[in-house]
């Protein structure tokens, strides 16, 4: 079992910046990739970035790409996403999840374990 908590989220104005954090716990998470995901009222849950085990390989939403960047302390067991830049169309509850899967399903909720409760980022405008 794998435990995944956000947190950073909260209200910001355009071009404003957050770093989310996602504290993980549990057996051998350092093995796991981690992702995040976000999902706004009405709409599916997107892909936002991920991070392989090692911190060798990142992967990101051409949504998010150049203003964010996703990063993990192993030996804190937590993931951080830095979002810069931010828009009202960034609003939404983030989540984060774990996968021992390979990267070609990295872009898919569907590959993902675990998840967080998620955390609330609002942009305003």
């Amino acid at each position: 079992q794998v435990q995944l908590v956000e947190s950073g989220g909260g209200l910001v104005q355009a071009g404003g910046s957050l770093r989310l954090s996602c504290a993980a716990s549990g057996r051998t998470v350092t093995n796991y990739a981690i992702a995040w995901f976000r999902q706004a009222p009405g709409k599916e849950r997107e892909f936002v970035a991920v991070i392989s085990w090692s911190g060798s390989r990142s992967l990101y939403a051409d949504s998010v790409k150049g203003r964010s960047t996703i990063s993990r302390d192993n030996a804190k067991n937590t993931v951080y996403v830095q979002m810069n830049s931010l828009k009202p169309e960034d609003t939404a509850v983030y989540y984060c999840a774990a996968t021992l899967r390979s990267g070609s399903s990295w872009y898919a909720s569907w590959a993902y374990d675990y998840w967080g409760q998620g955390t609330q980022v609002t942009v305003s405008s």
